[in-house]
């Protein structure tokens, strides 16, 4: 299904695949997914920190780790370091073993803005919403809390395979989130999953075509069987 026929907007800095996964909403790519035998790719429990944001790009991938205040120091907080591996179009994703402490706020939003990064997801903490809504940076997570993660945080590494909400996540995988929620496309099947999802999106639109002149949505669930 469809919820938002226009789909993410594409990036232009972002990779062919990754542009063309963005123009699709992310319940036609769980439907790919599930043809593909790969419904364990859907990020089922984090969500946008607001209503309307949207992303999609490949992976740049953080493992971290959480303890007590006082557990690290400030430079085990390595956000620098993090945006630092990021680029235009890319999509940072955070383990963080579902920690309730910040690992993002408002000025590190505006950073990534600057620099053209699509979007974050975090398994965890993230606070500033409001800065988030008016640096207009996509924010996908686990928490909103005001606890700061400096020196409740380590940033143990950048760039290997992390696991997200009991997804497992490469570095350059296809990270596609919206209102519904997001799913991860393995790189290696990302062509066959998008191609897929192109398809049942066309049969959406016929669909919602058909309905405008007329069809009942009961004879439209037994013409096209994946609406």
């Amino acid at each position: 299904m469809t919820d938002d026929p226009g789909g993410v907007p594409a990036d232009p800095s972002a990779d062919p695949l990754a542009a063309r996964a963005a123009r699709l909403a992310s319940s036609t790519l769980a439907n790919a997914l599930d043809d593909a035998g790969l419904h364990h790719h859907v990020i089922a429990t984090i969500k946008a920190v607001s209503p309307g944001m949207r992303f999609a790009g490949p992976a740049v991938t953080v493992r971290e780790r959480a303890g007590d205040y006082g557990a690290f120091t400030s430079e085990d907080f390595k956000i620098g370091a993090i945006l630092e591996a990021a680029g235009p179009g890319d999509v940072i994703v955070v383990e963080l073993g579902g920690a309730a402490c910040s690992t993002w706020g408002g000025m590190a939003s505006l950073a990534a803005k600057v620099k053209g990064v699509a979007g974050l997801l975090v398994d965890g903490g993230v606070r500033d919403l409001e800065e988030m809504i008016a640096f207009d940076f996509p924010v996908f997570a686990r928490h909103l809390v005001p606890t700061t993660g400096r020196r409740r945080l380590k940033v143990e590494a950048i760039g290997e395979s992390i696991e997200v909400d009991g997804v497992a996540v490469a570095p350059g995988d296809i990270i596609v989130a919206d209102g519904s929620g997001a799913v991860c496309l393995p790189r290696a099947d990302a062509e066959q999953i998008v191609a897929r999802a192109e398809a049942l999106q066309r049969d959406d639109e016929a669909a919602v075509a058909e309905i405008q002149k007329g069809l009942s949505f009961a004879e439209a669930m037994k013409k096209f069987t994946r609406i």
